[in-house]
């Protein structure tokens, strides 16, 4: 339970981060072209999001080489959930954003 949570955290935070930048985007550029200002976002976070999660799971294989056996199984859980998490974050929480604009666009204009 305790990883699930974290792992949670950690990816709700990274999704953040991106949806952060968006939202700054948007208020400096407009909603002109929604598809390309989330794209500049997730691009301007995209190195940050990785550099973050890598030192993370660096620290997680260490724990997992030479941590003891009774978290061993804890650590292993982080560390797909962190990987997935990132992944999440980045391809598939935007597209979505993206998709609920275009719909809800598409809703207005009926």
């Amino acid at each position: 339970m305790a990883a699930l949570l974290t792992i949670l955290g950690y990816s709700v935070s990274d999704t953040i981060v991106v949806f952060d930048r968006t939202r700054e985007n948007l208020l400096r550029a407009g909603m002109d072209n929604f598809e390309e200002i989330v794209n500049k976002s997730v691009n301007e976070t995209f190195v940050r999001s990785i550099n973050s999660s890598f030192t993370t799971l660096l620290a997680l294989f260490s724990l997992y080489l030479f941590g003891g056996e009774t978290i061993r199984y804890f650590i292993l859980a982080l560390i797909v959930g962190i990987t997935f998490g990132t992944y999440s974050s980045i391809f598939v929480a935007s597209p979505i954003v993206v998709s609920w604009h275009k719909w809800s666009q598409g809703r207005k204009q009926e």
